[in-house]
């Protein structure tokens, strides 16, 4: 069996094995394809790995050899997942790798806009400190967490984890959900309603999945009903927060802080308006990028084409 992987290097910069996949057949692994590379590259292969780049209906209509797409990540938005299926080609994805390493750092971004550790640690390198005229300085207020309200919009694996340091903290949640499980629900942790979230909550983070309804679900109206000074969190996806609605919140100081590791265009753009708004952290789409997470989804990668080969496919999307 043929098996290409198209855009290799962010799943595996040289620090973990295709070694799993290359016991299951012939594999070549591109670092990264370009867009009009894409059908070539695949050519006769039978399975192909794709994290983020394309494979469309007329893709899937040049490689008539292909059977099975894996997706190198959790989301397959990449995917004509109807034109897969209308071609015979299972579509699996990877639904839980990284659930732990995301909200560790949904966390790590909100600490840091609460304390502005690495600003004030430039600080004291810069020689602030040294010749500094009190014993201390910091840079912007710091923010104690514990007795405020920690609101989570999708309550899957990563909103229950990054809900349970938020606990550890000594924060009360606010857990929004379209399909609410009440069994998760403690002293400190209860379901809301969007609005009632929206107004009660200090921090807001996002951890649902993008679709239609959840589509700019951070605006100029759903910023409207938070609290004045509220911090925003963004380790889902890019597409859930207007932008520009976002940055006139900044600016005004209605929000008082955002951190995000996904923006709507990626890489970012430069005329994205978050990149000139005030209080303000962007990173580079790592959330997911540990190497034990990293690790784990190849693992699962692997295991995913092993059952297709066996003839119980997992993990498939386009059932």
């Amino acid at each position: 069996m043929k098996i290409v992987v198209l855009d290799g290097y962010t799943e595996n910069p040289g620090d973990l094995s295709w070694e799993g996949l290359e016991r299951l057949g012939e594999l070549t692994v591109y670092d990264r394809t370009p867009a009009d590379k894409i059908a070539e590259r695949i050519g006769d292969a039978e399975a192909v790995y794709t994290n983020k780049t394309p494979i469309s209906a007329q893709t899937i209509g040049q490689c008539p050899n292909l059977k099975f797409i894996g997706v190198l990540a959790t989301g397959y938005n990449v995917i004509d997942t109807a034109a897969a299926k209308a071609a015979g080609v299972i579509v699996s994805n990877i639904p839980t790798y990284g659930t732990d390493a995301v909200a560790q750092y949904a966390i790590a971004l909100l600490l840091e806009l609460c304390h502005h550790i690495g600003e004030h640690s430039d600080c004291v390198k810069a020689g602030e400190w040294t010749h500094n005229a009190d014993w201390c300085f910091w840079k912007h207020p710091l923010v104690e967490l514990a007795g405020k309200t920690f609101g989570v919009i999708g309550f899957g694996r990563i909103g229950q984890g990054t809900a349970k340091i938020a606990e550890a903290l000594g924060m009360k949640v606010l857990a929004y959900d379209e399909y609410p499980n009440k069994a998760l629900e403690t002293d400190n942790c209860k379901y809301a309603s969007l609005d009632q979230l929206l107004a009660q909550a200090d921090v807001i983070s996002l951890h649902c999945p993008l679709f239609p309804s959840t589509e700019g679900i951070i605006n100029r109206d759903s910023i409207a009903k938070m609290k004045d000074g509220v911090k925003i969190i963004n380790t889902s996806r890019g597409p859930l927060i207007v932008e520009k609605d976002l940055r006139e919140a900044l600016d005004s100081g209605k929000v008082s802080g955002a951190a995000v590791d996904v923006v709507s265009t990626e890489p970012i753009r430069e005329d994205n308006p978050l990149l000139g708004a005030k209080n303000m952290i962007i990173t580079p789409h790592i959330a997911w990028a540990p190497r034990e997470s990293r690790q784990r989804l190849m693992d699962i990668a692997v295991d995913n084409l092993k059952h297709f080969v066996d003839g119980a496919p997992q993990n498939v999307v386009n059932k």
